[in-house]
């Protein structure tokens, strides 16, 4: 609307001819100024100004809109919005229908908690044919750590759904619809982002998943703070791809612990120093956090935090503009993730951002800079 031609707004052609003469050419140009600028610049009366300013403006500004109406709007492009159902009943009537397409969708915990698990199930579900619930497409999936399993995948497939797996073939086939990637630095997955691009626009990709982006920033701190994020680029590009592409992109981070004084330990990196001494991971329990920092967080539009309570796992949605902050018990099973029960624990105040760890074994800390 800014960049919207003056002259194409039917003001008088004695004023719009004084518009260009003095080179404001869009709506953006004349309201970017005072009346009195535009008196002195146009040297016309304040009465001309007033009425012009009016006239571009009520054209120029986007009409005012109700939430019911805006509700109706989003109702009706409901396909263009869509979700890959996640098959957890509770999480998936949580999130309005699954993870969303369009937007970055982020999984946070612990090393073990389960988060490529779940990547693997979301690889499978997207690559189901579309007569039983998937998405019929290909998956794009960007193993940083060398987690990803094949065999795991088709398990999953098997237990879930034995109608289908039985079927001769289709287990290969599917699997075949899931494309690995191993960048082995950030450099590397840098250069392999535009590759990415290029099959998501011709190999019909429904999904893209990277796991896991700490892993990938890890190595790129020298000594010293860092002055920038070093996945602001990256950050940038996969939210563009997703909104471009519309497909849901999930990428997953890691946990670091944080303590009173601000000193960072991230805990997925498997390092040994002379001077480290060990410590009882509980200590650290109030104080872990996603080890990518407020700016990657910014960057996300679903945060789903996988954690331990007790030696409970639970998966809960910490960051969402649609959905509640609600909680739910989850096993891992020959399926893949299962859900204890549909019904969500509400998450109030704190608890809906910190991450647990009571219990679980998974933790490594080790010294090194914080991401900001």
């Amino acid at each position: 609307m800014a960049n919207k031609l003056i002259s194409e707004m039917n003001l008088p052609k004695s004023i719009a001819n004084v518009f260009a003469a003095r080179n404001i050419i869009t709506a953006k140009d004349a309201l970017s100024r005072s009346e009195f600028e535009l008196m002195e610049l146009l040297d016309v009366g304040l009465e001309e100004v007033t009425i012009a300013v009016a006239h571009i403006s009520e054209i120029a500004c986007p009409p005012n809109q109700t939430a019911m109406s805006l509700l109706d709007h989003r109702n009706q492009n409901e396909y263009l919005a869509g979700h890959l159902p996640t098959r957890l009943e509770g999480l998936d009537a949580a999130l309005c229908g699954g993870i969303p397409f369009g937007v970055v969708t982020e999984l946070v915990g612990p090393a073990g908690i389960g988060k490529t698990q779940f990547c693997m199930k979301l690889a499978l579900l997207a690559s189901l044919p579309t007569s039983h619930g998937g998405l019929g497409g290909r998956v794009i999936y960007v193993d940083v750590e060398s987690k990803f399993s094949s065999r795991r995948m088709i398990e999953m497939g098997i237990s879930s759904f034995p109608e289908i797996f039985h079927m001769g073939g289709l287990a290969q086939e599917m699997a075949g619809r899931v494309l690995v990637l191993r960048p082995a630095s950030l450099s590397e997955f840098t250069e392999s982002l535009q590759q990415i691009k290029v099959s998501l626009l011709q190999n019909h990709v429904k999904l893209l998943i990277i796991d896991s982006m700490a892993a990938l920033a890890s190595g790129e701190y020298g000594q010293g703070p860092p002055r920038h994020h070093p996945l602001g680029w990256h950050i940038s590009y996969i939210k563009s791809l997703a909104e471009f592409c519309r497909i849901p992109v999930v990428v997953t981070n890691q946990v670091r612990s944080q303590s009173r004084d601000e000193a960072s330990r991230y805990l997925f990196q498997v390092e040994s120093r002379a001077d480290t001494t060990t410590e009882d991971p509980s200590n650290f329990d109030s104080h872990l956090v996603a080890a990518l920092g407020i700016h990657w967080a910014h960057a996300v539009s679903i945060r789903l935090v996988l954690e331990s309570r007790s030696g409970q796992r639970l998966i809960k949605i910490a960051k969402s503009s649609i959905s509640p902050s609600v909680g739910f018990f989850f096993h891992i099973t020959s399926s893949g993730i299962s859900l204890l029960n549909n019904e969500g624990v509400e998450m109030m105040g704190p608890q809906a951002n910190k991450i647990h760890c009571q219990g679980h074994s998974g933790i490594i800390n080790c010294d090194t800079e914080v991401l900001q």
